[in-house]
């Protein structure tokens, strides 16, 4: 089945979706983005990706290019005609087409394109292995709590990851050696007390809503968490790490740099919270 995509009011073939050269996003990076996980046939917390999306939106004073409830059931309509029941949608808006100049158009109207595709979260076997993260200067600009299409340093940050054979970057400050987040994760770790540490949401990082229900998961459990900043130094002596995303759930961490996280090997606590994410994902659907 051929996949289907949405730009601009149409539903169009993925192959044959276009968007104008003069589109503000394709100039300028000036746009934002959201991607939602689907599970089982539903969105996963789909209600807090969309006040992001909003906030992103309002952030770079960018107008919706179309009411919630409409938004909604575009979404919906993308699914049944994608036929999708594991994987993600990804959604786009920009300010526009409009002749090039930086200033904002007077009169331009907002771009919006979504795709929808199959693709699964990290199973049993990759969660168990685990993977490697490898630092990397932070480099980004001041408003990363924006979900901007602006991501070259996080491409040139990952890219350089894999050529280290590692699964993702840490962006790592040189002047205090914090780590705020992954080059499209947020950053976690269990010091030796047993605490579950990640940066807090300030604009040093992107608001992670899997971060978000991650949180409240380990605080139902039980959990002592502490949103502070923490450093490289500090993840390399602490007994568990992970990362966590829409595309990888909660996903375990076992070597940082060239050394490894602990015994080198999955945590207890990071495959517990990696197992009630999966239970959410898989039964938190949101009413429509």
């Amino acid at each position: 089945m051929s996949r289907v995509a949405y730009v601009n009011g149409r539903y169009v073939p993925h192959a044959t979706a276009h968007v104008s050269v003069e589109d503000r996003g394709f100039q300028f990076a000036d746009g934002v983005y959201e991607v939602i996980a689907i599970d089982a046939g539903h969105f996963v917390d789909e209600l807090p990706h969309l006040d992001r999306w909003d906030r992103s939106l309002a952030e770079l004073r960018l107008p919706p290019a179309m009411p919630r409830n409409a938004m909604r059931q575009v979404m919906r309509e993308m699914l049944r005609r994608n036929r999708v029941r594991e994987g993600i949608l990804y959604m786009q808006s920009t300010r526009g087409a409009a002749r090039r100049d930086a200033p904002f158009p007077r009169q331009a109207d907002p771009t919006l394109v979504m795709t929808c595709r199959r693709q699964s979260l990290p199973g049993p076997a990759q969660v168990e292995a685990g993977v490697a993260v490898l630092s990397v200067p932070e480099i980004r600009w001041s408003r990363c709590d924006v979900k901007s299409v602006a991501l070259l340093p996080n491409i040139l940050a990952k890219q350089k990851a894999r050529e280290h054979g590692a699964y993702e970057a840490w962006f790592t400050r040189e002047s205090d050696g914090v780590v705020t987040e992954g080059g499209s994760t947020n950053a976690f770790i269990v010091p030796t007390d047993g605490h579950l540490v990640t940066h807090p949401a300030t604009n040093a990082i992107l608001g992670g809503i899997t971060r978000d229900r991650v949180l409240s998961l380990a605080r139902d459990a039980g959990l002592t968490v502490e949103e502070r900043p923490f450093t490289l130094e500090e993840a390399k002596s602490a007994r568990e790490a992970f990362m966590t995303s829409t595309t990888t759930g909660v996903y375990p961490i076992v070597q940082i740099d060239d050394a490894p996280v602990a015994n080198g090997r999955p945590g207890s606590l990071t495959l517990d919270l990696n197992a009630r994410y999966m239970a959410f994902s898989a039964n938190g659907e949101v009413p429509a």
